[in-house]
């Protein structure tokens, strides 16, 4: 008999009393039960075949749960649940051995706080933004040393209305597309479960964001626990510029122009860029250089291409840069070391001397 499409039955139960456990059991994914509960003991009873024709092979089933042979037998297998315990792979499977049916068993603890994740700097699970006004960004998250887990379910939508957004998988597990109402995004999964790529679908860069994007990555671990972290934002709130790429003109002057992957024209998109002076013992623009008492910071605004002029003792400039009209972030910072170029011309120079004199001497 084949695998079934459809994820173990669960046995109806009737709770009495307000302390019950399981909590809530729903469907993540097909053959993937997400079950919730409190902590305290409870069951969850599983049928392996549901149809009358598939009960008569019910003679001999045995289980196993993550590949370890289980003691129950029969159509029914009861799981048990206590604190987080209970997650799991469970198969059941004919006398002969053959696979009959499985899922996929994940423990949501409720009220708990949450492990597998860890915060960022922000105070936030999910690290999001934007390098333009296109509808693309991407997330990013970080996992806990001993939890480290993968992606089991993605949804993503404007939240237009109240209506929950319709999302697929394909194939791989890795590329979702969620619908509601006339929003559509799609998104991809890195390879190393780490960060994931969103494009909300029919988005117009020119026009004003009325709702915003709402984003929920659950996640499982490998010990069969599962949490869900959310995010919601306007694109204009993640926008983050790419890297500028800074030139020099000449011995007093510095050039850059905006990012290629910046949306045109720059009068409708401006840019603020923030230009950083090294001097002294600063090699670099990160933390603390960049606001040291060695470093000169300034603001500028300017059309694509954009000047600065330096003065001599400047070891290295820095510029990054940010969206005009919204209160985004900061881009990464671009550095340009003038005291290489200075140091590479005293070494021509100096190299081009000694020949001469070489020539004059012999």
């Amino acid at each position: 008999m084949g695998i079934k499409c459809f994820i173990f039955t669960v046995v109806c139960m009737f709770f009495s009393g307000s302390n019950q456990n399981p909590l809530g059991i729903w469907s993540l994914r097909p053959h993937i039960l997400v079950v919730e509960v409190d902590g305290t003991w409870g069951q969850l009873p599983l049928s392996c075949l549901t149809s009358s024709s598939e009960k008569q092979e019910e003679e001999g089933i045995f289980w196993m749960n993550n590949r370890v042979m289980e003691k129950q037998k029969g159509n029914l297998y009861v799981v048990h649940l206590e604190e987080s315990l209970g997650g799991g792979n469970y198969t059941c499977h004919s006398k002969s051995g053959s696979l009959l049916n499985y899922t996929v068993v994940l423990i949501k603890e409720v009220k708990l706080r949450r492990k597998i994740l860890l915060k960022n700097d922000q105070g936030e699970y999910l690290s999001c933004s934007a390098k333009n006004f296109d509808g693309e960004f991407v997330c990013s998250w970080s996992w806990h040393t001993r939890r480290a887990g993968r992606v089991a379910l993605v949804t993503a939508h404007r939240a237009e209305d109240n209506s929950l957004p319709v999302c697929s998988v394909d194939a791989s597990g890795r590329h979702w597309s969620c619908s509601s109402g006339r929003s559509e995004v799609t998104c991809s999964v890195d390879d190393g479960d780490g960060g994931i790529w969103c494009r909300v679908e029919q988005h117009c860069p020119y026009a004003e964001e009325s709702q915003p994007v709402q984003i929920t990555i659950h996640v499982s671990s490998k010990h069969f626990l599962v949490e869900n972290y959310s995010r919601h934002f306007f694109l204009s709130d993640i926008v983050k510029p790419d890297k500028v790429t800074i030139r020099k003109v000449n011995a007093t002057m510095v050039a850059w122009s905006y990012p290629s992957s910046w949306n045109s024209p720059s009068s409708y998109f401006p840019l603020t860029f923030q230009i950083a002076r090294l001097k002294k013992t600063c090699k670099a623009c990160e933390e603390p250089c960049a606001h040291s008492r060695a470093t000169k910071t300034l603001t500028v605004s300017c059309p694509e291409i954009c000047q600065h002029e330096v003065k001599k003792r400047t070891k290295g400039v820095c510029v990054r840069a940010k969206d005009a009209l919204c209160d985004s972030q900061w881009g990464e910072w671009s550095f340009l070391s003038l005291r290489e170029e200075k140091y590479r011309t005293r070494t021509i120079i100096a190299r081009t001397r000694r020949i001469q004199q070489l020539n004059l001497f012999f």
